[in-house]
């Protein structure tokens, strides 16, 4: 009998127990310049990593983006469908490729067809498990011609990108002309610190020092972020409400 009540004195209270918060999940479907890195290639940073630090506690950053991936290989190499597994209603998907896909003599190459193919794919794939796609053109390289002005290095597969938005009707981040203002209002100069330039002997994971206008450092990582996240504000209003907001005094 005492066993028989104390059954029924923890079903009462479980009626009571506090339903658990159902979190919104963000998944990062990219390349490098949004990939969590190796402690040894510090300091360079994917945008995705301080992107994680902007929202509050019903939120989670789930970062698939690889070093070198395309469309393509992403979908080889199963990543995408690890995606497609785990997101749900309510869920949603930041999809930037371009970066790989666009380069012919790279393993990871895509043709123009492929990549629109593959980018649909993912628009549909993610839609048919109740979560929202939202795509993202491949971030600027930073490139500035002989009077200073910031010149395209994505015009062809950003395009595709804009395109398939549009046919879509999907979210969409322009990543590529917002970073590209930010390179250009910076200067060229300054923008170095958003890359990493490194000169010999600055940091002992590059002795020899680095020039890369592709990858980001820290600051650049987090001046990125700060576009999409500006982005998002003005596109996903259900979403930007989980944008963190410090408590009031």
């Amino acid at each position: 009998m005492k066993k028989t009540w104390t059954g029924i004195l923890l079903v009462f209270l479980s009626a009571f127990a506090p339903v658990a918060e159902k979190k919104t999940k963000i998944f990062l479907a990219g390349d490098s310049t949004m990939a969590i890195k190796d402690q040894k290639a510090f300091p360079e940073t994917g945008w995705g990593m301080p992107f994680v630090y902007f929202w509050d506690t019903s939120v989670i950053v789930v970062n698939k983006a690889k070093n070198g991936r395309s469309t393509s290989s992403f979908k080889k190499e199963g990543l995408w469908q690890s995606i497609i597994a785990e997101a749900g209603a309510g869920d949603y998907v930041l999809i930037q490729f371009g970066h790989n896909d666009e380069v012919p003599t790279k393993k990871t190459y895509t043709p123009e067809p492929e990549f629109k193919s593959n980018l649909l794919q993912f628009i549909n794939e993610t839609r048919s498990k109740g979560a929202v796609p939202v795509l993202i053109t491949p971030v600027g390289r930073r490139k500035f011609d002989t009077a200073g002005m910031v010149t395209e290095t994505h015009a062809v597969y950003s395009g595709i990108v804009r395109e398939v938005a549009k046919v879509a009707h999907t979210p969409f981040i322009d990543l590529d002309r917002e970073s590209q203002q930010l390179y250009q209002q910076l200067g060229e100069g300054p923008s170095r610190l958003l890359f990493m330039h490194l000169l010999p002997g600055e940091h002992p994971h590059y002795p020899a020092g680095k020039t890369d206008d592709t990858h980001f450092t820290e600051l650049g990582a987090r001046k990125v972020a700060e576009l999409v996240l500006f982005a998002i504000r003005k596109q996903l209003p259900e979403l930007a409400r989980h944008i963190y907001q410090p408590a009031t005094p």
